[in-house]
């Protein structure tokens, strides 16, 4: 009887053991996961940054230009501030999900790779 006792035990103590080492398991391939998707983010969110600073020094000396064509630099910038307000609209009401779906798509790509 004590026998089956001590096997009952160490049956018990390896189940336990077990339980642990998947948790780890889990643990350790979700901050896997985590350090792939965070370090693939990082380069897209620098060329962002770059981009970013392009368009708007872009912006600024286009608005100048258009302001001094135009007489006034006030009307430079509304011209260029027009621009991107349109262009924010068509994306909004004709691209946002398109965009959405594929930002969503890539993202999981990341996280199930």
């Amino acid at each position: 009887m004590e026998n089956k006792i001590k096997q009952v035990e160490a049956l018990i103590e390896n189940a336990l053991d077990y339980g642990k080492s998947g948790f780890e398991l889990v643990k350790l391939k979700s901050v896997d996961k985590t350090a792939d998707v965070v370090s693939s983010l990082i380069p897209h969110f620098i060329v962002l940054i770059i981009i970013f600073l392009f368009i708007l020094l872009f912006s600024m000396g286009l608005a100048f230009w258009l302001g001094e064509i135009l007489g006034n630099f006030f009307y430079g910038f509304l011209v260029v501030g027009a621009f991107y307000g349109v262009t924010g609209l068509f994306i909004h009401f004709f691209m946002h999900k398109k965009i959405k779906r594929k930002i969503c798509n890539n993202l999981v790509k990341q996280l199930l790779k």
